[in-house]
């Protein structure tokens, strides 16, 4: 309204009040920092050209290299499970891809952004996770806020477990539809839910393995309950694919739910698989339905041709060598009895300590002993549960699990919980 002059009104909390309308985030800077949760980038330098390290060979494929940085780091943070990101047949993947098609994919998949590459990765995902269709994404968040955005809506109902990847949960945000967050892992809160309360169609959401815990959700039970009640099944299956089920094709070809009509699974290619992006997995019908109304697929450059190529060429690799995800289960055990953490079910090894300022300090000294963990703090896990996240690898040797047990706990004795 008009000021005492005929101006406009000045109003406190309006930007041209404030000389730094950005100031509040040094404060919230502040307050990030005194509660242990800030964060700090650490390139990874290119590793140098060297001999082999004695790294036993998976059969009639080359040798496995798992040390990075110069044999001075030994990296267990990343989600490289198999060990197959620096494999030759999986850099060379991508470099064929790179020569054929050029450094990016020039366009939407819908304008220019399919190639062959493309094609051919889907038709193998599908094939080796046993499901009718596959889409490929850019990534693997992508994939799920895909996932839930084209079937839900309004009258529609979600029941999303609280330990849910956080693409899962942003993904329940966007969905326009009713969602209820469970207990981890509670099945008859999932029953009681699907029971009481009123939906148009009605979407039981979780991960396979969870990303933090470690933990497999109890697939077959969330399914026989959303079966009942005419539900249907949505699971990520990003620490699945390639750790756990027959030949790595997941925790639902382990419980005998691939396939099934009423189940849908995301995949990402980041992790198992060493390169990048993500792909849905369901009936052919919902691959046509994704084309036609996914936003994250219509408007979304489509992935990078070297990225196809470098997946497509892991998933040919595990699909020759079935062992791989024995391999990887095995040095997540024996990590997981050494540092006296739950037994895992796929790769990721959950070591809680609580305080996020002691889980920063002892990531801290086991990288400067030469092993990276994850570190991993509010908000990703609740409060009171940081911890370190110790990721397996199928390519680590005895030597290497020990040096890297003897490493995470004499840090972890060095900063006892207060």
């Amino acid at each position: 309204m008009p000021g005492p002059a005929g101006g406009a009104t000045s109003h406190a909390n309006s930007p041209a009040a404030s000389p730094a309308p950005l100031g509040w985030l040094g404060e919230a800077a502040r307050l990030r920092a005194e509660a242990g949760l800030h964060r700090v980038l650490r390139p990874r330098a290119p590793r140098a050209e060297r001999g082999p390290t004695g790294a036993p060979a998976l059969p009639a494929h080359g040798s496995l290299q798992p040390w990075t940085d110069g044999d001075l780091l030994l990296d267990l943070a990343g989600n490289d499970y198999l060990g197959l990101a620096r494999h030759p047949e999986v850099v060379e993947g991508g470099i064929a891809a790179l020569r054929a098609f050029g450094a990016g994919s020039t366009g939407s998949r819908l304008v220019s952004g399919t190639t062959t590459l493309h094609g051919e990765l889907e038709s193998a995902l599908a094939e080796h996770l046993g499901f009718g269709s596959a889409l490929v994404f850019s990534s693997g968040y992508a994939a799920n806020l895909a996932m839930l955005t084209v079937l839900t809506g309004p009258g529609d109902l979600v029941l999303s477990d609280e330990r849910n990847h956080a693409s899962l949960v942003d993904a329940c945000r966007l969905s326009r539809a009713d969602v209820l967050v469970t207990p981890h892992s509670d099945v008859d809160a999932v029953d009681e839910a699907l029971a009481t309360r009123s939906w148009r169609r009605a979407f039981v959401l979780t991960d396979s393995i969870f990303s933090a815990d470690g933990d497999l959700a109890p697939l077959a039970a969330l399914h026989a309950v959303a079966r009942r009640h005419g539900a249907v099944l949505l699971v990520d299956e990003a620490h699945g694919l390639g750790v756990v089920g027959p030949g790595g094709r997941g925790a639902l070809a382990a419980a005998g739910l691939a396939g099934e009509p009423d189940v849908i699974a995301t995949v990402t290619l980041s992790k198992s698989l060493g390169s990048q992006g993500g792909a849905v997995l369901g009936p052919a019908a919902l691959r046509d339905h994704l084309i036609d109304t996914a936003r994250t697929f219509i408007f979304d450059t489509g992935l990078a041709p070297a990225c196809a190529g470098s997946a497509l060429a892991a998933l040919r690799l595990l699909t020759r060598h079935p062992d791989l995800p024995e391999r990887v289960q095995r040095r997540a055990r024996e990590i997981a009895a050494a540092t006296g953490a739950p037994e895992p079910a796929g790769a990721v090894v959950s070591v809680v300590l609580g305080d996020p300022e002691r889980a920063v300090s002892v990531a801290a000294a086991c990288r400067d002993a030469g092993v990276a963990v994850g570190c991993f703090r509010p908000p990703t896990v609740p409060a009171g549960t940081s911890r370190l996240r110790v990721a397996a690898r199928a390519d680590l040797t005895e030597a290497d699990v020990s040096r890297a047990v003897g490493v995470i706990t004499d840090a972890i004795g060095r900063f006892p919980a207060p």
